[in-house]
């Protein structure tokens, strides 16, 4: 007998890559392994390197399974970029140094048949020890707001709804969209089962501009959604700072907050530009 099952809705897999070539034709394959119906829907931001070249390939081998645009900015524009092209009831991010497990979009799809947002388990690879710290949570009505946008999935209404990424963000802009959607009435639904894997920095000197720029968007953040200092769990906060690797990054995010209160300051006063160096994507 047949199965009387609605089939599954479209899901839309959103990237926004910039010099990934490295890292991109990994992402794809795994991609192309996932469950369907899915689509890919990547947006390239001004790269120096092979990555559109890469990305036009699989969308001419693979039709409209994977389709590639170019546009430039932050990487909250370019997810909104893609979304806007996207076609399925639902979009899942991820980004471009990562890859995700055969089963990832299932188990996301497990997640969103319960909740208007699902976050998957985002696994670092590599042997340096920086690669293992947690992240810095931030709860918003009993809900961890930080969960990555490299492996999130969004309702695409609410997402809709809430008017997508904040483009003025440098990092951050996922949290601030998951602390939207959670003060909007939506639910969280954490989906371990929900692999990604993360590709580490690949030095250490790396690795603490990112912290810098973390902390810069946590600044960013505080500056639109008010004092947050009350939401964060500051007694895990400290006890996970064990070690000069900890208390380095912990150093690098301090200095990218105080650079982005300096900035803010000099931009009220008219003689102040953003810092150059933020990633693009």
């Amino acid at each position: 007998m047949g199965s009387n099952a609605a089939p599954a809705p479209l899901l839309s897999v959103v990237i926004t890559v910039r010099n990934e070539e490295d890292h991109l034709p990994q992402l794809l394959d795994s991609l192309l392994l996932q469950e369907p119906p899915f689509e890919v829907v990547l947006v390239e931001s001004e790269s120096r390197d092979r990555t559109w070249e890469i990305a036009q390939e699989y969308a001419r081998r693979h039709g409209d399974l994977v389709r590639v645009f170019q546009h430039p900015g932050s990487r909250g524009i370019g997810r909104n970029t893609g979304v806007e092209h996207a076609r399925g009831a639902f979009v899942a991010f991820i980004d471009g140094d990562c890859y995700a497990a055969p089963d990832w979009l299932h188990a996301l799809r497990g997640g969103l048949a319960t909740a208007a947002v699902a976050a998957g388990r985002t696994v670092v690879t590599g042997t340096h020890p920086y690669g293992q710290l947690e992240r810095v949570e931030l709860y918003q009505s009993g809900y961890d707001v930080t969960y990555p946008s490299c492996n999130l999935a969004y309702d695409r209404a609410l997402f809709d709804r809430l008017g997508g990424f904040d483009p003025r963000f440098i990092t951050a802009e996922d949290i601030d969209l998951n602390l939207r959607a959670v003060r909007a009435g939506a639910a969280i639904r954490y989906v371990p089962e929900a692999v990604v894997y993360h590709h580490m920095r690949a030095t250490f000197l790396r690795f603490l501009w990112q912290a810098f720029w973390n902390g810069y968007g946590r600044k960013q953040l505080t500056e639109k959604q008010g004092s947050l200092w009350g939401r964060y769990r500051m007694s895990r906060l400290l006890a996970g700072q064990q070690g000069v690797i900890a208390w380095s990054r912990l150093a690098a995010a301090f200095a990218g907050y105080v650079t982005r209160v300096l900035t803010a300051r000099d931009r009220r006063l008219g003689n102040g530009q953003p810092p150059s160096g933020a990633p693009a994507r």
